[in-house]
């Protein structure tokens, strides 16, 4: 079972529409997948219209040692892809552990109980929210791999130092097999000269962690969460649909995923 964060302490970044659609395409790959909805706001979970009403298992809920992941997952329309919900009770997670001891490692304690069940899934994708609090230190000391979305935009990298020194500091003293394996370019127009040159400067500083494919502005993705689908369901056949299934390809590569499992969604789609 490999756990990946998506993490940014930005928000509006993609961070959720990269965890809902890697999800699916990975998941028509073949493998079984779990999206965990970290972020308070709980867009992951209301755009697969799967948030929780208050007191039902939940990702809060399993934090405070009331459920595990077993009591949560829910299967989406996607063969393959479940996620663990949340509500807004997780906007009090953060003050309700302050004074836990080894809250740090309490999703990592969770996760690694749902890895010797026989529910356990082939990838993780921790959904983080635009913070560096206690949820996300949680999701990284839990994670294996840590995926950092960034918009095309001037300030893409504001804050990318902190969340590496955040990284580098993890690793150290926590959890030693973290590791950043990819940085991923949204809201990309290859029409915008700032577009471009937010990519030059993104590939000069970090080479091949950023990936080779960029998400473009695409109308299609932002409305496809309000029908509660991913990409894949709403428009199959749109570009974004094409981008993330190459993504997804990239990373089953990076995270070393069995290859044998059948094919994703085709990158060849018009």
């Amino acid at each position: 079972m490999h756990i990946v964060s998506i993490i940014n302490q930005k928000g509006g970044v993609g961070k959720t529409t990269s965890v809902a659609n890697i999800g699916a395409a990975l998941a028509i790959a073949g493998h079984k997948v779990l999206l965990v909805d970290l972020d308070p706001q709980a867009h992951l979970s209301i755009s697969f219209d799967r948030m929780p009403e208050p007191g039902d298992p939940s990702v809060y809920t399993m934090l405070m040692n009331q459920n595990t992941f077993v009591d949560l997952m829910q299967p989406t329309q996607t063969d393959g892809l479940f996620i663990a919900p949340t509500n807004l009770d997780l906007t009090g997670a953060e003050s309700e552990l302050a004074a836990e001891i080894g809250r740090e490692g309490i999703l990592h304690l969770a996760l690694h109980k749902l890895s010797k069940s026989d529910v356990a899934p082939d990838v993780v994708l921790l959904d983080c929210p635009p913070s560096l609090g206690t949820l996300s230190l949680n999701a990284l000391v839990a994670s294996d791999s840590v995926i950092v979305p960034l918009q095309a935009e001037f300030f893409a990298l504001q804050g990318m130092a902190q969340l590496l020194d955040v990284l580098e500091r993890v690793k150290q003293r926590l959890n030693p097999k973290l590791e950043l394996i990819g940085i991923l370019i949204g809201m990309f127009s290859k029409q915008r000269n700032l577009s471009r040159e937010v990519l030059q400067e993104l590939e000069n500083h970090f080479g091949e962690l950023v990936f080779p494919t960029q998400i473009r502005v695409n109308v299609r993705l932002a409305e496809a969460p309000s029908h509660g689908q991913t990409i894949f369901e709403y428009a199959p056949e749109s570009t974004a649909a094409k981008q993330f299934a190459e993504i997804a390809i990239e990373l089953a590569k990076r995270i070393r995923l069995d290859t044998n499992e059948p094919a994703l969604p085709s990158a060849n789609i018009v």
